[in-house]
């Protein structure tokens, strides 16, 4: 697979206390599998759909334990020259860009809103081997956030996306393009959000049956936050796995509604 154009949704992670009992439960809910833990970087070890590489998860290092949480990272051409960027648009960079021996170069960051996000320049690991069409895969990813005009103006100026904003009353909700493609969605917190909970990046997974997915998940201790509920993009819900990590299932073949419409903006 071709390294992908800047800003787009490369890779995800996750640190989890319970390496094993995370495993457990991804394996069970989406069918991954794992390969072997690498010690020469902290037991990282890839989630794979179908024998390609979807994910990674890891165990907090000394001193970074605390809420488990997943990582999207963008693709970058020059991880150090992003960062700056990010510095210079009121970013704040959480780990300055660190090669991970051929693998290529990480960076973490949080955009000003609060939500974390990682950059990745690939070297042999070029990121997500797996269509998003797969089940197992990455499929899709929103940032939400209580400061939309922040998050917008931040990510809009350290990739190079173009913008369109979804005509509906009900939600604030805005795509991210790079050319044609929409990579990234951007939706306004309300007030149904507990004020504790910070922005955040929801990752989603693809999955053949969507509620199989919540039954298997919840049966294994994870809470459903939302859905299981039909859109013109596919029937999804939302969910915390046993660990406190947000993730969202959606079945993309089981489709209900119009397209919305929607707006450029500048």
């Amino acid at each position: 697979m071709a390294v992908q154009p800047e800003g787009t949704p490369c890779w995800v992670d996750a640190m989890f206390s319970d390496v094993e009992g995370a495993k457990s439960f991804y394996g069970d809910v989406l069918g991954w599998t794992f390969g072997e833990a690498s010690s020469e970087y902290g037991n990282y070890t890839q989630a794979y759909a179908d024998g390609k590489a979807v994910a990674a998860v890891v165990p907090p290092m000394p001193g970074q334990e605390g809420q488990s949480a997943w990582c999207l990272y963008f693709a970058a051409s020059d991880a150090a020259a992003t960062a700056e960027k990010i510095r210079e648009r009121g970013g704040e960079v959480l780990m300055e860009p660190m090669q991970v021996g051929e693998f290529g170069t990480m960076c973490l960051a949080r955009e000003p809103s609060g939500a974390v996000f990682g950059v990745w320049q690939a070297g042999t690991h070029e990121g997500f081997e797996a269509s998003m069409e797969q089940p197992g895969a990455f499929c899709w990813a929103e940032v939400f956030t209580r400061e939309p005009e922040k998050a917008d103006a931040f990510l809009s100026a350290v990739f190079p996306y173009s913008m369109k904003q979804m005509q509906d009353d009900a939600i604030d909700f805005r795509m991210f393009n790079l050319g044609d493609k929409t990579v990234l969605g951007r939706m306004r917190m309300t007030e149904e959000f507990p004020p504790e909970i910070p922005s955040y990046i929801n990752v989603y997974f693809t999955v053949d049956n969507c509620d199989d997915a919540v039954a298997r998940a919840t049966k294994l201790g994870a809470q459903l936050r939302f859905g299981p509920m039909d859109s013109p993009f596919g029937r999804f819900a939302a969910l915390s796995d046993p660990q406190g990590a947000n993730f969202s299932v959606i079945d993309i073949r089981t489709t209900a509604g119009e397209m919305p419409q929607s707006t450029d903006v500048s």
